[in-house]
């Protein structure tokens, strides 16, 4: 099915330009790229494209011409030793691993056709503003939003050797206009070096939570709207804010795309049905994912139409018998003037009648003492609310996919000798 449909793409737009890798600097057509993947072999049951080049393009669609099943790695990273996946499932595909250990999702040839169509669709990507593809092509939201389209849609795409301010800024010199996806850190990052490329008419930010005081400030300065997009590895694109403003909810994350429909459980997280749902995960199911049906762990708000996120289940901190999700808390930090970033987690507490203990990670624009935030809190939080440990960093470092890892940076905590637990000042209690 999926090749079948690839060699219609490369039909209709033979002469055109398909895919660029300058890393190499090579350019292939829709024909010259379909003549590569046609002498293209791979002898495995299972291929597993890597890295960020037209090698990983070149393979994936050999495998597609062979009937083999895909799984794609990030650089360097490890084929899992799994059996193959169930008849009829042709793709798998890694979980990031926020909360916890990676996983694998099996997909069929039309649950990974459905998720393109409807990001496609709802995103209205066009195949004269081809894709600036700097985010891995390995990961979901860059195979779904980068590949797939490529190859399903026609979507010319550029594959940018590194994310550097001026890499991307000289990548985008010899086009008119392009799409570019990537994560808030990078966002942050060429807005801060003013290196966000005139060239760009179409911003979409995922991975993570993009703030909707950086996405204002973007705006403001290069009169661009970044569009938040809300997806998952096993059900693919969630919601998107087609909006042609800014928000000012950083809890917003946009409306169901198109042919996802959306509910909530008993426990408050969000369900998603629809045709790009994976299977199962493998090799050992589970009934959060089956049917069609994708039960996260992300407690939300659906109303008028729009998805506001509430934190995750698994995240929320249990103080003394009471719930608390960190996004709370890190929604009334970042209202401090000299709040940066943060990051809010629960750990085991000292005292047995409590369970765990607030610790806010603060990166802080200017030296502040945490009793200070502690008295900004107190006006916009219950006192059981309020962090009891504090710990002032440089910065919230991502990992490989553009996410901050809550449980990551829970480890890195515990794991200091002694832990930090009480700042005064950015300087004076320090941690890299």
């Amino acid at each position: 099915m999926l090749y079948d449909r690839w060699c219609r793409v490369a039909s209709q737009r033979p002469s055109a330009l398909a895919l660029s890798d300058l890393f190499s600097g090579q350019h292939w057509t829709f024909r010259e790229l379909r003549d590569s993947a046609e002498s293209y072999s791979c002898e495995e049951e299972i291929v597993y494209p890597q890295g960020h080049s037209a090698e990983f393009i070149l393979a994936l669609l050999a495998a597609w011409r062979l009937g083999k099943v895909t799984c794609p790695l990030e650089p360097g990273g490890a084929a899992p030793k799994v059996p193959r996946p169930p008849s009829g499932c042709v793709h798998l595909k890694s979980t990031s691993a926020t909360g916890g250990v990676p996983r694998l999702v099996a997909f069929t040839a039309s649950q990974l056709a459905a998720d393109a169509e409807n990001i496609v669709a709802t995103m209205g990507l066009r195949a004269d503003w081809p894709n600036l593809g700097v985010i891995s092509i390995a990961h979901s939201y860059g195979f779904s939003n980068l590949v797939l389209p490529l190859l399903l849609h026609g979507i010319p795409l550029v594959l940018v050797p590194s994310p550097w301010p001026e890499t991307v800024r000289r990548a985008s010199e010899h086009y008119q206009a392009l799409t570019l996806a990537a994560v808030p850190a990078l966002w942050r990052a060429w807005h801060e070096a003013g290196a966000i490329p005139p060239q760009v008419r179409l911003a979409i930010s995922a991975g993570a939570p993009l703030q909707a005081a950086l996405e204002g400030t973007i705006f403001k300065r290069h009169r661009l709207k970044v569009h938040n997009f809300y997806g998952s590895t096993e059900c693919g694109g969630i919601a998107y804010d087609a909006s042609e403003t800014p928000r000012t909810d950083d809890a917003c994350v946009g409306a169901p795309l198109r042919n996802v429909r959306l509910s909530l459980g008993p426990d408050g997280c969000l369900a998603v049905e629809s045709a790009a749902v994976g299977q199962s995960y493998w090799p050992q199911p589970s009934e959060s994912l089956a049917g069609g049906r994708f039960r996260t762990s992300d407690l939300a708000e659906v109303s008028g139409g729009v998805v506001r996120l509430c934190g995750r289940l698994s995240d929320q901190i249990n103080v003394a018998g009471r719930k608390i999700a960190p996004a709370t808390v890190e929604a009334a930090l970042c209202q401090h003037p000299d709040v940066d970033e943060c990051l809010v987690f629960g750990v085991p507490s000292p005292e047995a009648n409590r369970a765990e203990s607030i610790v806010a990670c603060i990166v802080a624009r200017h030296p502040v003492a945490s009793e200070r935030l502690r008295t900004f809190l107190m006006e916009k939080l219950s006192d059981w609310q309020l962090p009891r440990f504090w710990w002032f960093v440089d910065s919230l470092a991502v990992n490989s996919r553009g996410k901050i890892s809550r449980s990551e940076w829970r480890e890195r905590y515990l794991a200091q000798q002694p832990p930090a637990t009480a700042g005064v000042s950015r300087h004076e209690n320090e941690s890299t």
